[in-house]
């Protein structure tokens, strides 16, 4: 759901979070006054999604990239990207 900016007179700017559908032009303030809806651009994403998170870690590993041993997923010796199709054994090789 988006986040939007309410202004409070007395208290000042503050978030809100509502579905489009259901956001009021007003809202009640911490302190009960009334504080009225700005215009501000858009904050549709949270932060706290998977995309997110994906998102800021690789943009972190840009700047320092992790440092590896081996590549991850594989292991030596076992079918090391051969093909499986018994009728290339029969091509000529280099």
């Amino acid at each position: 759901m988006p986040t939007y900016e309410f202004r409070c007179s007395s208290c000042g700017p503050f978030d809100a979070v509502y579905s489009m559908r259901e956001v009021p032009e007003a809202t009640a303030c911490r302190c009960g006054a009334p504080a009225r809806r700005g215009i501000t651009a858009p904050r549709l994403g949270s932060g706290a999604s998977r995309a997110m998170k994906l998102l800021d870690a690789t943009k972190a590993t840009a700047e320092k990239p992790a440092v590896v041993s081996a590549p991850t997923g594989r292991t030596r010796g076992g079918g090391g990207g051969a093909p499986s199709n018994p009728r290339h054994a029969g091509l000529p090789r280099p």
